[in-house]
């Protein structure tokens, strides 16, 4: 929270107008659970719901305890140490009034995890601008339910950009031109008519790319605990090293295919107005980190300027699904049939490849839906499989997807080959392989034991790229 406070305090110097989008914070307190803020606020709704009235009271304590360490360790003044503390504590108040109110009704619905698990941003906020505040930069906490209007899909609601925009630069321009730093809760929105809403686990960069969008900010940075997108997973590739500049669509397709340093949705409102997001290090500020523009710089425009696989990352805990029949051929509407099949289980689909000869189509979903999938396939495909023009519909439990991604993979002829040899040369078996349309990714299924290695396998082809 201290350097979070140093590094606005600092960009406040550099920039005429600086706006923060904050996210929850981290580690709960206690070493037994060891978990983020807000997957503790979504235990203690689900426990509440199932009849549990001993664990929301214990995490709250948990809770206090944790943003109060926090005030205390960035906020000099005591009198707004104070006021700050009884802010939170009736945010609390109100998170243990929901979670009672969860456990008398005995269920917990989509609209009252969004109203619980938001209140972390909310007193995350609070606390950072009292810290901004004690640096001597002048800082308003701002709820994102007064800017981000969305739809009502909860747990993972859309922007709804023109009402957004409308709200937002009412509420923080006039803070911005009165030299305040706003200091927007991430995550959390709210529909037209003023109920809760969040963007999806992650949301918080979703947010600040949201917020960034509508007020045409010169610059993004997006703060997060390594030195930018790097080439790999350290942790899987030790040698991993950081991407000096990436285009949106391939910092699009890492998101996508596992790389979690950004959410998923947060390049897309910063590629229509063209705006650039840094991914930099909290702890290494001096660290230039990730550029992500819109389009490559010129020396990567070329044939085969700036490399080909510029990254690689993976999937892991999937299953791979093949229906497959020789009746199959020719006949119109099976794939949609299946896909709406797949749909009525509420699943998604990360990838799909089909074989030239339409005898068979095989998908990757995540490994916990595969039995409904399976069982919802069967029911539809019931006469097909009675008559046999579908022979059968088969899982692979234990799959990951590895794909490389890099824009020169569409201009350099025999990236595909390159991929799959690397593999291949480690006796490897590839289960699957699909090269989207966007031609800046190939993705490879493997078998679960063997998704490391062929990371690493990969990974190799980016030293000369």
């Amino acid at each position: 929270m201290r350097q979070a406070a140093r590094i606005t305090q600092e960009s406040a110097s550099q920039w005429d107008h600086v706006v923060v989008v904050t996210s929850a914070m981290g580690k709960a307190i206690g070493a037994r659970d060891n978990i983020k803020v807000t997957d503790a606020l979504l235990i203690a709704a689900r426990t509440a719901a199932n009849g549990d009235s001993d664990t929301f009271h214990r995490i709250r304590r948990e809770l206090t305890d944790k943003h109060q360490a926090a005030i205390d360790g960035t906020i000099s003044n005591a009198q707004e140490r104070m006021r700050i503390q009884e802010e939170i504590e009736q945010l609390l108040s109100g998170f243990e009034i929901l979670c009672a109110s969860v456990r008398v009704l005995g269920e917990v619905t989509p609209r009252a995890l969004d109203a619980i698990s938001g209140l972390g941003e909310r007193m995350a906020a609070r606390i950072l601008a009292g810290a901004l505040r004690s640096q001597g930069v002048p800082a308003e906490p701002v709820d994102a339910t007064e800017l981000i209007i969305t739809n009502d899909h909860y747990q993972s609601a859309n922007p709804l950009m023109e009402a957004t925009r409308e709200k937002t630069r009412a509420r923080l321009l006039p803070l911005i031109e009165g030299g305040i730093v706003p200091v927007v809760t991430g995550f959390i929105a709210a529909t037209a008519s003023g109920v809760p809403t969040t963007l999806g686990r992650g949301g918080s960069d979703y947010s600040g790319s949201i917020i960034g969008a509508v007020l045409d900010a010169d610059e993004v940075h997006n703060y997060t605990d390594v030195d930018g997108v790097l080439t790999a997973d350290p942790r899987i590739v030790p040698e991993a090293r950081t991407i000096h500049t990436l285009t949106g669509q391939e910092m699009s397709e890492l998101a996508f295919f596992g790389a979690q340093v950004l959410h998923p949705m947060t390049i897309a409102p910063l590629l229509e107005q063209k705006i650039p997001l840094r991914v930099k290090n909290t702890f290494n500020p001096g660290h230039p980190g990730t550029l992500i523009l819109q389009e490559p710089p010129r020396r990567e425009t070329g044939l085969h300027g700036g490399g080909t696989v510029k990254a690689v990352t993976m999937i892991d805990k999937v299953s791979m699904v093949t229906v497959a029949g020789r009746g199959m051929k020719g006949v119109t509407g099976i794939a949609g049939r299946m896909f709406t099949a797949v749909a009525r289980t509420n699943t998604s689909v990360l990838m799909i490849s089909q074989a030239s000869a339409e005898q068979s189509i095989c998908f990757v979903i995540p490994h916990a839906a595969s039995a409904r999938v399976a069982l919802e396939l069967k029911r539809e495909f019931s006469p097909e499989l009675s008559t046999s023009e579908i022979d059968h519909i088969h899982t692979i439990e234990d799959a990951a997807i590895v794909t490389a991604v890099g824009m020169g993979i569409a201009f350099t002829p025999g990236v595909s080959g390159k991929v799959c040899s690397a593999v291949g040369k480690l006796g490897i078996n590839i289960i699957a392989i699909a090269q989207g349309s966007s031609e800046c990714g190939i993705s490879l299924v493997v078998s679960g034991p063997d998704s490391r290695e062929s990371v690493r396998a990969v990974h190799a082809l980016t030293a000369s790229s």
